[in-house]
């Protein structure tokens, strides 16, 4: 039976690592469909302390997960399908196989939030995409028109990201301002390269017919005009979803599903504690996250020790 079991290798989950296994509790460290978290989507992180010049988010994770397992910590490349937290041990099943720990630290994160719409699922992969450092450099998207959707940081970078490699990007954001910060909303507004679309959304997606993105259908939200944008990619940026569904019914939730905590980093459950984007709907950042898995894994910490004391 494992002392500690964290799911998840973003910021949180891997400091909680670090942590944990400073403590000889060598964690058991499970990180999903998504090794590093979204992080490793972000060519450049540059608001995280002690990189002056910025550092490349894969880079960055790279590097967190090395700390950890200098440590003890163990990295398992398996993803949660099922969780019964109801008794002791807590048990998980992991591609198949069971696993019981004393402690559970769930810093799962959260995925991409998306449109909604029909074509938009169809054509995923076709031109839709959600991570413009992942794919704006595909030979598909060169010196060809591109849309962003969204009006926050992670859109103003990717739009500002993608006029690398795009003839112009349409920014469509269903506000007249950003929500951006200043410093990522000057960026974009002082780019000629970046046309802003406000007070829009996207209503469909062209051509599922040729199995490729063509263009989209966009409508004003103030007067209900629509109107057409020619494109090759449509790159979504709208925010993000806890990934906590394995714990529903379980964990106490909020209506979106952010996990909710009582004293720190506890949830309801005893032994169970919850760390960054799959618990922080306010701040998420990288340094917010990382903070909440060095809580967490202090907090599981005294749990442990109370429990043999």
């Amino acid at each position: 039976m494992e002392k500690v079991v964290i799911i998840g290798t973003g910021c949180a989950g891997l400091t909680a690592a670090v942590y944990t296994a400073r403590a000889n509790l060598a964690p058991l460290v499970l990180a999903g469909p998504m090794p590093g978290g979204l992080l490793t989507t972000t060519s450049i992180v540059e608001n995280y302390p002690g990189f002056p010049e910025g550092i490349d988010g894969y880079e960055l994770m790279t590097r967190m997960q090395k700390q950890a397992e200098r440590f003890g910590a163990r990295v398992k490349y398996g993803t949660v399908e099922a969780a019964d937290l109801s008794g002791t041990p807590l048990v998980l099943t992991v591609d198949g196989e069971k696993v019981e720990t004393q402690t559970l630290i769930i810093a799962s994160g959260a995925g991409h939030r998306h449109l909604g719409l029909e074509s938009e699922h169809k054509l995923e992969t076709r031109g839709v995409t959600y991570c413009a450092t992942c794919d704006g450099a595909l030979p598909m998207f060169r010196n060809q028109p591109l849309v962003v959707v969204g009006g926050g940081d992670s859109a103003c970078e990717e739009a500002t990201y993608l006029t690398r490699f795009g003839s112009i990007v349409y920014l469509i954001h269903r506000r007249d301002t950003l929500r951006a910060s200043k410093i990522m909303a000057d960026r974009v507004l002082a780019n000629p390269k970046i046309k802003p679309i406000w007070d829009s959304v996207v209503t469909d997606i062209h051509d599922v017919a040729q199995n490729k993105v063509t263009g989209v259908r966009v409508k004003n939200l103030k007067t209900n005009a629509e109107s057409e944008i020619a494109c090759v990619g449509l790159f979504i940026a709208i925010g993000h979803v806890p990934n906590t569904q394995v714990f529903k019914g379980q964990v106490d939730m909020d209506d979106n599903g952010y996990v909710r905590t009582r004293r720190g980093t506890e949830t309801n459950i005893p032994g169970v504690f919850v760390a960054g984007d799959c618990h922080d709907s306010v701040y998420r950042q990288a340094i917010t996250a990382a903070g909440e898995g060095c809580a967490a894994a202090i907090d599981c910490e005294r749990h442990l020790a109370a429990l043999n004391a």
